[in-house]
């Protein structure tokens, strides 16, 4: 990685400091500890998935313990969707660098809360402020990329984005079990880390000053977000969070209809899968040459052939195929999309570019186990479901393709 972001080619970023305005270049440091900050909004979405059940038993005396615990790992993704966009907000107005390190400690405070709450509407509602505090962090990481780094530089760390978020799943996936096994509460623990990467954030990450545009125009008023250039991806953003979110929530109860019942085959089935998209992430570095209209019916065409293979067999080695092509292409969609939305930003308008984005992948992934269910009951079962939403990604494959401007310009070109 140590080669992988160039601190000579990266934007100009200027510190904003009591006195003066002092020229700074991210490096390594910056760039390994905004990928980990990141990673906490999917340590939130994961990491007690395999305690759910033994949560379930523990408040079996509650009335909808059936329904309410599910909610408990869900809710923050829900929240990051619906405040997100406020968190941008305050990103322009005030301030990155603040927000983010507030967030990290109250990330910690609030995900170690159900080590002693007792109540499961208190720890329901912990998971509420845990998801506040996602929205703010994942805003925060996304737009300082976005302002440390331009052009290849910034398409490679935004890749690398996406890369480092399916990995962490894969991880926190295994760790959440593996902790789970002394008990349900005791994964909790792991909320602790985002208090330990505050320490050195204080230290490495900096507020850039705002732009000399920005300045002699005056802070007084927001700039207005470019609707027309942000509004298509965030759009399209909300279909793909549907996607990318579907068969991680899903392939588990698909082997399970075809007969697979050992946890162990389909944990390595699920770390397939991430596979993928760090290889569709991984490679999006030298994809970044070309314009959304390119890679964005590549990734909707991978997605939805895997979904249809995942649809059409019962066996389960084809199944594995099918979930690999579909992880593929959401490792260059998202990263291609969040891209796109962000070079249309200036630095007066990045925080709230960025947490509209955010927030529109977050409702879609959230909504995503909603509108399977939903389909499945007319198609008649999961797998039909599936192959119902590989057609609809085909179909956005070919929308994509005709209809986005052929004078796009590269993804390696930014506004700043």
């Amino acid at each position: 990685m140590s080669n992988t972001i160039d601190p000579g080619r990266t934007a100009d970023v200027r510190a904003k400091t009591s006195g003066h305005r002092e020229t700074r270049s991210p490096g390594l440091p910056q760039l390994v500890l905004l990928l980990a900050a990141s990673c906490m909004s999917v340590l939130g979405a994961v990491l007690i998935a395999p305690v759910l059940p033994q949560m379930t038993d523990y408040f079996s005396s509650t009335a909808g313990a059936q329904i309410l615990v599910p909610i408990v790992l869900t809710v923050p993704a829900l929240m990051i969707g619906l405040a997100a966009p406020f968190a941008g907000l305050i990103v322009d107005a005030i301030d990155r660098k603040r927000l983010l390190i507030g967030a990290l400690v109250a990330y910690s405070v609030f995900g170690t809360a159900p080590l002693y709450l007792n109540s499961l509407g208190a720890i329901i509602g912990s998971r509420v402020l845990v998801g506040l505090c996602e929205a703010a962090i994942m805003t925060c990481c996304t737009t300082l990329i976005g302002d440390y780094w331009a052009g290849a530089q910034r398409a490679r760390a935004l890749g690398l984005q996406t890369l480092v978020a399916a990995l962490s799943a894969t991880v926190f996936l295994a760790v959440g079990g593996a902790l789970g096994s002394s008990g349900w509460r005791t994964p909790f623990w792991l909320y602790l880390i985002a208090i330990l990467l505050a320490a050195p954030m204080s230290r490495l990450i900096w507020q850039p000053a705002a732009h000399p545009r920005a300045q002699r125009a005056g802070r007084r008023r927001l700039q207005p977000l470019p609707w027309r250039q942000i509004l298509v991806p965030c759009l399209v953003t909300i279909f793909a969070g549907v996607i990318f979110y579907a068969l991680i929530v899903q392939l588990s109860f698909v082997l399970t209809g075809v007969a697979v019942a050992s946890t162990a085959t389909i944990g390595l089935i699920s770390a397939l899968m991430s596979l993928g998209t760090a290889v569709g992430s991984g490679s999006f570095a030298k994809l970044s040459r070309f314009t959304p209209r390119t890679l964005l019916p590549i990734a909707f065409g991978l997605s939805a052939v895997g979904l249809v293979v995942v649809f059409a067999s019962t066996a389960v080695p084809v199944i594995t195929v099918g979930a690999v092509l579909t992880g593929l292409g959401t490792g260059i969609l998202l990263p291609t999309l969040l891209t796109w939305a962000v070079n249309s930003l200036h630095f007066e308008q990045r925080g709230r570019g960025t947490g509209l984005w955010t927030g529109t992948l977050f409702i879609g992934q959230f909504t995503s186990p909603l509108i399977i269910a939903a389909i499945g009951v007319a198609a008649g079962g999961l797998q039909p479901a599936l192959g119902v939403l590989g057609i609809v990604a085909a179909v956005m494959a070919v929308v994509t393709g005709l209809t986005l401007p052929r004078n796009a310009r590269p993804l390696t070109a930014t506004t700043d």
